[in-house]
This record gives structure tokens, C-alpha cells and sequence, in this order.
């Protein structure tokens, strides 16, 4: 079954640079939504069923620490799966969102075989086929 997952980051251009690479890293995707800030985050989760959020932790509005902390609150949405992909590296904020439920995390700039590594861990290897295209030499 296609996994269905949210980007969150107030960068249009990195937003498009994950989703790429998602499209072409051999999961089974369903649909990709994405989102600005936490906020809108929250908007598109009241209306969409995702199994995973991918977020960034420095957005305007509403930060990925925020959206973690309003996940948590909700019954249902605190299940969600949530990956941080950020340029944030002090470890009080990693921890921090680990506390929050966050269960994985990437720091930009990364590399497509750093985010299939890491969503194979987070949603198994059912969904994970070898992907169709040669990642060397890429990193975003």
C-alpha cells in the first residue's frame, strides 16, 4: 500500500527538491502534500491522511518544534510518524523535538541515499524498492 507523506518547509525550491527526490528513490508513494510552516501543516493534516511528515524545524508562523507540540496534543495526529530534515544542530533542539515524538532526523544538506536510509528505517522495507536512477555524486 502507497505511503501518503506531508513536506514541511518554508523553502518552495527545498520542498521540491525532497519531494524529487522521494519520487525517484523507489518508495511506493501515494499522495505528496506539502505545506509552508507548521500551520499550514495542520490545515492540510484536517483534510489529508498522511503516514509521515517530513519537517523543518525554522519556519515562519508556526516552527517544526510547535507543530511537534500540537501533534502530540491531538489523539489521532500524534501517531503520525515525523522526520526533521533542518539545518538545526544543536543537540538541546534535536532533543528537544525527540521529546516530541519526533522518531528520525536529517540535516541539510543531505543526500538522497541519507533520506531512503532513513524512511526505510521509519516506515520498513516493504515500502522501499531499489531505486531507478544512480544517487552518486547528488546531495542537496
Amino acid at each position: 500500500m502507497p505511503i501518503n507523506i506531508l513536506v514541511v518547509d518554508d523553502s518552495k525550491s527545498m520542498r521540491s527538491v525532497i519531494k524529487k527526490v522521494l519520487q525517484i528513490s523507489g518508495f511506493d508513494l501515494g499522495d505528496l502534500y506539502e505545506a509552508g510552516n507548521g500551520q499550514e501543516a495542520l490545515q492540510v493534516l484536517q483534510d489529508c491522511w498522511v503516514d509521515l511528515i517530513l519537517t523543518d524545524v525554522h519556519m515562519p508562523e508556526m516552527g517544526g518544534i510547535d507543530l511537534l507540540k500540537a501533534l502530540k496534543a491531538d489523539e489521532v495526529l500524534k501517531k503520525v510518524p515525523v522526520v526533521l530534515i533542518t539545518t538545526e544542530g544543536r543537540e538541546e533542539k534535536v532533543q528537544e523535538a525527540f521529546s516530541l515524538g519526533a522518531i528520525g532526523y536529517l540535516k541539510k544538506p543531505f543526500t538522497p541515499e541519507q533520506i531512503k536510509e532513513t524512511l526505510t528505517k521509519v516506515v520498513g522495507e516493504e515500502y522501499a524498492a531499489p531505486p531507478e536512477e544512480d544517487f552518486d555524486g547528488c546531495d542537496f
